[in-house]
């Protein structure tokens, strides 16, 4: 590599009319031609390092991308498998509700008719009664008719 100092003594060497010496000049030569030639390996190098890099890097993202899939995959399974076994706990409610419903639907059933029963029950003493007290009162009235008839009751 070429040094600025260096350089500069090329310069002012030239400038006092010397000729600089020919064993030089083939250094000089073959100095920028190493030292492009190792800028040029070093930049192969470091084009080299960087697409490692930038493979690295993909494969970073592919495997961060896998593993949010992976996760996205697994937290639908579980969000699915959560939801069945509420549907699943829904019906099983449903069902028992159900039964139940039936069992009260069939009590109720039961006492209405029972409930009937003894409204019928009670209804057709009333109307026994009713009627039995209506046939006292119309004998009583019909034997103090009689009577007044006959002529036993007038005094």
């Amino acid at each position: 590599m070429t040094t600025q100092v260096e350089k500069q003594e090329t310069k002012k060497s030239f400038g006092k009319a010397e000729q600089p010496p020919m064993e030089s000049a083939p250094e000089t030569l073959e100095e920028p031609t190493d030292s492009l030639d190792e800028f040029r390996t070093q930049a192969e190098r470091a084009y080299t390092v960087y697409l490692k890099a930038q493979r690295k890097v993909a494969t970073a993202y592919k495997e961060l991308d896998q593993r949010e899939q992976t996760a996205y995959k697994e937290t639908e399974q579980i969000a699915n498998r959560d939801c069945e076994r509420a549907i699943e706990q829904a019906w099983r409610v449903r069902e028992e509700t159900e039964r139940e419903v039936e069992k009260a639907y069939k009590k109720a059933i039961e006492k209405s008719a029972q409930v009937y029963q003894e409204s019928v029950t009670q209804a057709l003493s009333v109307c026994r009664q009713t009627i039995e007290q209506a046939w006292q009162a119309s004998r009583e009235t019909s034997e103090q008719i009689w009577e007044v008839f006959q002529g036993d009751g007038i005094k």
